[in-house]
C-alpha cells in the first residue's frame, strides 16, 4: 500500500476519509426555518408587529429591512431584496405603472383619511394658502404620496405642475433643503410631518383630507407570492390583527416606534395617531379608487400611459381583512 512522503497515513485511507468528510458536509440536517423578508418604512410595520407581539409563534423567521420612503421600499420588493412591505396607494400605483413586479395583497384604510400627508411651509414664509404656491420651489419624492397630494392641491387651486418647480428629493435631502430655504415648501408624510410640526417652526397650508383616499397596500413581489404563499398569508393575518390591536394601544405602539427609530416620543405618538388604519378587502371599490389615482398621474404627465390596473392586485389574500 502506498504511503505519503512523510510515511504517515496510507494515501488510500486518507482519500476514503476525505470522501466521508465531503459526504457529511453535503448531508442535509433538519429543514431550515422559512424566512420572510419584510420591508418597513421608518420602522412603522416592524414597530407595530413588535409592540403587539403579533409574530409570536410564527412558523417562520421574519427578516426586517428599513427604508426612508415608499419608492425605495418598492424598488427593493420589485427586485426581490424584500418579499413585501407597506406603502401608500399613490406610490404603489406609480411603481406598478413603471413596470415594477409587484402586487397589492392586502389593503388598509387610514382612520384619519389623508391627514398624515401635508404641504409644509416655514413659519416665516409669505406663503399663506395653497394658491400662493404658484411660482415656488416645492420639494417632495417622485411618485410619492406627497407628490400625488401636490398634484391634487394644484388641481384644486386651478394650477398645473408647470406653475411650480417641483424638486424631487429623498425625505432627508428634502428636509435639509426645506430647512435651509433652498425650497419654499415641502410635501411629506407621517413622522416627517410630526417632526416638522412639533420640533421645527412650520405651518401646514394643506393636507390630504378630502383629496387622498387613505388607502395603503401591503405590496408583495410576484416571486414571493409564488414561492412563499403560506408564510405571506399568515403574516397578513397577523398584520391585520396587529392593526386592530393598535386602536386601543397607541401609547404602547408609539413607545416601541420611538425606541426602534430614535424618534422623539411626542413625534412617535403623533405619527401613530395619524397613521392608524384597518385592513379592508381588495374589492371593486378599492380598485376603482386606484384607477382614479392612476388617471390623475397620467393627466399630469407623471406617468406616460396607464397599464392594465387589474394586474396590480391579488385579492386571493383577502381573508385577513374579513
Amino acid at each position: 500500500m502506498r504511503r505519503d512522503l512523510a510515511g504517515g497515513v496510507p494515501l488510500a485511507l486518507a482519500g476514503a476519509a476525505l470522501a466521508l468528510v465531503l459526504s457529511a458536509c453535503h448531508q442535509t440536517g433538519p429543514a431550515a426555518e422559512p424566512v420572510l423578508k419584510i420591508a418597513s418604512q421608518k420602522g412603522g410595520t416592524k414597530s407595530l408587529m413588535l409592540a403587539s407581539h403579533a409574530l409570536d409563534g410564527a412558523p417562520y423567521k421574519v427578516e426586517w429591512s428599513e427604508f426612508p420612503s415608499a419608492q425605495a421600499l418598492l424598488e427593493a420588493v420589485s427586485a426581490d431584496a424584500a418579499d413585501a412591505g407597506a406603502v401608500g396607494d399613490a406610490p404603489f400605483m406609480f411603481a406598478y405603472a413603471a413596470g415594477s413586479k409587484i402586487k397589492a395583497v392586502q389593503a388598509t384604510r387610514a382612520a384619519a383619511g389623508g391627514a398624515s400627508t401635508a404641504v409644509l411651509v416655514r413659519a416665516d414664509s409669505p406663503i399663506r394658502t395653497a394658491v400662493d404656491l404658484k411660482g415656488k420651489r416645492i420639494a417632495t419624492g417622485r411618485g410619492s404620496i406627497g407628490h400625488y397630494l401636490l398634484l391634487r392641491v394644484l388641481e384644486r387651486e386651478g394650477l398645473t405642475p408647470k406653475d411650480v418647480t417641483v424638486v424631487f428629493l429623498s425625505p432627508g435631502d428634502a428636509k435639509a433643503a426645506f430647512s435651509s430655504g433652498a425650497v419654499d415648501a415641502w410635501v411629506t408624510w407621517g413622522s416627517y410631518v410630526g417632526l416638522a410640526q412639533l420640533h421645527d417652526k412650520t405651518r401646514i397650508i394643506a393636507d390630504g383630507r378630502g383629496m387622498l383616499s387613505g388607502i395603503g397596500f401591503e405590496a408583495a413581489s410576484d416571486h414571493a407570492i409564488a414561492t412563499k404563499r403560506a408564510q405571506l398569508a399568515d403574516f397578513l393575518l397577523r398584520l391585520a390583527k396587529a392593526q386592530a390591536w393598535e386602536r386601543d394601544h397607541q401609547a404602547e405602539y408609539a413607545a416601541v416606534l420611538a425606541k426602534e427609530t430614535g424618534l422623539p416620543p411626542d413625534v412617535a405618538f403623533y405619527t401613530v395617531s395619524k397613521l392608524r388604519s384597518v385592513a379592508v378587502p381588495i374589492d371593486a371599490a378599492v380598485v376603482n379608487e386606484e384607477r382614479d389615482t392612476l388617471s390623475r398621474y397620467v393627466k399630469a404627465g407623471v406617468v406616460k400611459a396607464s397599464p392594465d390596473i387589474d394586474g396590480a392586485f391579488d385579492p386571493s389574500f383577502n381573508n385577513p381583512a374579513r
